[in-house]
């Protein structure tokens, strides 16, 4: 024993004296003092922690590696190799001084340097830690003034999720990729929804395990970008690591327990409560089941920085379903089934040249509930009694296919200047079929599924810019110009004869009524034709649309001194169907206190040109009156019925913005706070149903709407991001995040048209072009305000993360609107009474643990909606998506529990 402990005594005092004492101090880019880092021997635990200004001392041995690692800083590894000095120069990470794409072509800019307001989010961590499996969902509870609402029973827009910047269109928001202009959805939102009569860009058709980081441009840059960058700019930076493979399993499902006692509220059965999934006939605790598995793989190519990075994703999810009134049993968010693929590439020649490429492919299988039909015994003749005795709820499926391809040359001529020549096509194809459903005209012989026809659009863009940074010019001067060409294709087509037409009695296509007799129930009345839930496009909504528009722009900043900057943009657009356009800009930014505090402001004009689905998008549906063939129809813009109405031809709206903010920065606590204001003309609005038989009579139509340049508003508000990260302890880490906006929206006028002809009176005129109900859908997509507070945790291998998020009161107007419309002003001030539906301000908490295993292996567990809370219930059974809440920003889904396993080779 003795012999022993002389062994283990003896081999103690060779440890120490064999190693060696490393001391030195860490400073950060701008040589200020690092407080509070992490210094570890690599592969051991030996480690201690800085002081408050930066100095360490450490005994490590004499082949050591130290890893300094800080919050918000990159981390990094420096081989001892027997020196006893280190000095140490840590790089802030991207929330802090990466080199952002957005906001201004200068390459030196960076987040903290811009005279404009730039969140950059990290993607990867941000889905890791939270089981967000798509990109709307990371933005809704990442950045302050974004926002996106589940639908349910908008029919296309139960399966692209419209989402808004501070509080405007979906449409006017522009999305780019690695900078380049991403093509929109060919779905135009015309049913009971956020961002009616707008088309987006659809953020999840692009894999969020693809993307490096996010960088959100909260602030108008038309003259920059072009049209649709009005509230501002969401640029996607996709991977381009080569450290092998990187991936992740989740899974997650909802919890459907949301409380008793809701049926004798309301007075009548309800569906889906207590845990009972009665449209399936199941029994279920939960639903709405998530997997997930997402791969990554990035390779170098040649010697000189070339790289080739792949991303596939495969997502399966199912529906959910809630409370929901006899008439909508199918109540709850859309189940998908997708399949993600994307690449990007650089590849350099020589040292002045690289050729470079993105792209991919999303394809989505999805499935959502339509409002059920009662069967014919309860006195619902849109139900087959042959096919569905007890009647029945359509699905409205789809499938949607997205495809995009970026191609470029950069080169660095030798003058200075750096040439960027890239061409971008993108496509989307949005298919309905509709499954369990009938086509009642038909009677027994109808089908159960059809093909329902859709729409596509595509784009085309061919950009050539030019760039040089002058260092000798003042303190720097950024000098970009070029130019663009722009092609778009819209097009609607036609489904299966049955989804769209209305049959006799002898179960032929009705094409002359005046020789054929329609198709009637045993009562006598007439039996509605086309697939129940959504009808199928018809030949005659048949459109294939094309437009061509080109721009040339201007952008500078010059750096008056090390703390003045100034900067400005010019641009012009030619539209082949609109006309020409021009727009300015001018930011400017000053540093206070070292550099510590920023003072920035900018403000800008902006445009939006009317897109195609806008313009040309029609929908007919088919009613008998008195032994004819009435349409009832969405009328497109250049149609003799819109004609007829005096809605003019759609013009671009225009927008005038403002902002005035500051930033500050210091010892890991960082600061944004700008406030706004976005007045927006002539705003494109889908207009409520006309039935004045003055104008529609001759015109054979019994009802119709219309886009028109409808609206002006304003737009204020205050955008807040506040962080701080710094150390508790021995290699742990503690973030704070608050993230908040408070926002007004005002509609300042309501630009109705003069209906010459018309037998309404004025009230009902205006009442019938865009009425309370639909003014409450665009204030809906602006909410007062949505706060967020992100608490962070890290130790060694262990981290807890804690997201508490505030959503404000949102008051909508209900079905009582469309079901009994008034006609004078005093109708409806007493409908309002009776008609408002407040969905109360509610906070929901996020909670996830995280392991890992080992460097290659990390386990996440944790719940969104901890608490299962769920929107104010609205027990009167007029909710426009028929169940016991419409959609707002919380979503009606409840808690979702996750496990994520993510792994690296």
């Amino acid at each position: 024993m003795k012999q022993l402990s002389f062994l283990l005594l003896s081999l103690f005092y060779f440890q120490l004296t064999s190693g060696q004492t490393v001391t030195g101090t860490i400073i950060d880019g701008e040589g200020l003092p690092v407080p509070s880092v992490n210094i570890i021997e690599k592969g051991t635990s030996n480690g201690v922690v800085a002081d408050f200004d930066g100095n360490y001392s450490i005994n490590v041995s004499d082949n050591a590696t130290l890893v300094f690692s800080f919050v918000g800083y990159n981390t990094k590894e420096v081989p001892v190799n027997g020196q006893t000095t280190l000095n140490i120069t840590l790089i802030e990470g991207v929330g802090l001084d990466e080199i952002v794409l957005v906001g201004s072509r200068n390459s030196k800019r960076t987040i903290t340097d811009s005279a404009v307001p730039v969140d950059v989010l990290d993607v990867a961590e941000i889905a890791t830690t939270t089981g967000k499996v798509e990109v709307n969902e990371i933005l809704q509870y990442a950045a302050p003034s974004f926002n996106a609402s589940k639908q349910s029973g908008s029919d296309g827009a139960d399966h692209v999720v419209p989402a808004s910047l501070r509080g405007l269109g979906p449409d006017q928001t522009l999305v780019l990729i690695n900078g380049k202009r991403r093509h929109q959805s060919s779905l135009v939102n015309i049913f009971g929804t956020r961002g009616r009569g707008n088309s987006g860009t659809d953020l999840n058709a692009i894999p969020a395990s693809a993307i490096k980081r996010i960088e959100v441009l909260r602030d108008g840059a038309s003259a920059q970008y072009g049209s649709d960058a009005i509230a501002g700019v969401i640029n996607i930076v996709l991977k381009d690591n080569t450290e092998g493979i990187t991936g992740g399993l989740t899974y997650g499902a909802y919890s459907t327990a949301i409380g008793d006692g809701w049926e004798k509220k309301t007075g009548e059965t309800l569906y889906n409560v207590e845990g009972k999934n009665r449209l399936d006939g199941k029994d279920k605790n939960y639903d709405g089941e998530t997997v997930k598995l997402d791969l990554n793989y990035g390779v170098d190519i040649g010697n000189d920085g070339g790289y080739v990075n792949f991303t596939t994703e495969l997502l399966s999810r199912d529906n959910t379903l809630r409370p929901g009134f006899s008439w909508r049993k199918g109540y709850g968010s859309a189940g998908v089934e997708s399949f993600n693929f994307m690449v990007n590439t650089a590849i350099p020649i020589g040292n002045t040249t690289e050729v470079y490429a993105f792209g991919g492919r999303n394809f989505r299988d999805t499935e959502a509930y339509a409002f059920s039909r009662d069967s014919f015994e309860d006195g619902d003749n849109r139900s087959v009694p042959s096919l569905y005795p007890d009647g029945f709820t359509p699905k409205i499926t789809s499938n949607i296919t997205d495809v995009s391809v970026s191609a470029g040359v950069k080169h660095e001529m030798s003058n200075g200047w750096t040439l960027d020549f890239n061409n971008t096509y993108g496509k989307n194809n949005f298919h309905y079929y509709i499954k369990d459903s009938n086509n009642a005209s038909m009677k027994d012989a109808s089908p159960v599924d059809f093909d329902a026809g859709g729409h596509y659009l595509s784009q085309n863009t061919t950009g050539i810019d030019f760039n040089k940074y002058y260092d000798a010019v003042a303190s720097g001067l950024s000098l970009a110009f070029g130019l663009e060409y722009r092609t778009e294709n819209f097009g609607i087509f036609a489904g299966e004869i049955e989804s769209y037409s209305l049959y006799d009695e002898n179960g032929v296509v009705l094409t002359n009524p005046s020789l054929q007799n329609v198709a009637t129930d045993t009562n006598g009345d007439v039996l509605p034709g086309g697939s129940q839930g959504f009808p199928g496009y018809s030949p005659d909504n048949e459109v294939d649309r094309s437009r061509t528009n080109y721009g040339i722009y201007l952008d500078s900043e010059l750096n008056v001194t090390d703390d003045f900057l100034i900067g400005g943009a010019l641009r012009f657009e030619n539209y082949s169907d609109l006309g020409n356009t021009f727009n300015f800009k001018l930011a400017t930014r000053y540093k206070l206190l070292n550099e510590a505090l920023a003072i920035r402001g900018s403000i800008s004009t902006g445009f939006r040109a009317p897109s195609l689905a806008q313009l040309y998008y029609n929908l007919i549906f088919t009613n008998i009156v008195a032994g004819e063939s009435i349409p009832s129809l969405l009328s497109a813009n250049n149609s003799t019925v819109t004609k007829a109405f005096g809605i003019e031809d759609l013009k671009e709206e225009k927008a005038f913005n403002s902002s005035l903010g500051f930033t500050f920065k210091k010892n890991g606590f960082t600061a944004t706070i700008d406030g706004y204001l976005i007045n927006v003309d002539d705003r494109i609005i889908l207009t409520d149903n006309f039935t004045d038989q003055a104008i529609l009579g001759p015109l054979n139509v019994d009802a119709a709407q219309f886009f028109a340049n409808g609206v002006d508003t304003q737009t204020t508000g205050l955008d807040i991001v506040l962080n701080y990260k710094f150390s508790v302890g021995n290699n742990s880490n503690l973030n704070l995040g608050l993230i908040g906006n408070l926002n007004k929206l005002k509609i300042k006028s309501i630009n109705t048209p003069e209906f010459e002809g018309s037998s309404m009176t004025d009230e009902e005129a205006e009442l019938r072009f865009f009425s309370p109900f639909s003014q409450a859908y665009l204030e809906a997509a602006a909410p007062d305000y949505k706060f967020g507070l992100n608490l962070g945790y890290s130790v060694s291998k262990f981290n807890a993360n804690v997201a508490l998020t505030q959503f404000s009161e949102v008051k909508l107007q209900d079905f009582q609107w469309v079901d009994s419309p008034p006609v004078t002003f005093e109708e409806a001030d007493a409908l309002k009474l009776v008609a408002t539906d407040t969905y109360k301000a509610k906070l929901i908490v996020d909670l996830s643990l995280g392991y890992a295993f080992t460097e290659n292996i990390n386990l996440t567990l944790g719940a969104n909606n901890l608490f299962n809370t769920y929107p104010t219930p609205q027990f009167d059974g007029w909710s426009d998506q028929g169940g016991l809440a419409d959609s707002v920003q919380m979503g009606s889904d409840g808690r979702y529990i996750f496990t994520r396993l993510g792994f690296s080779f």
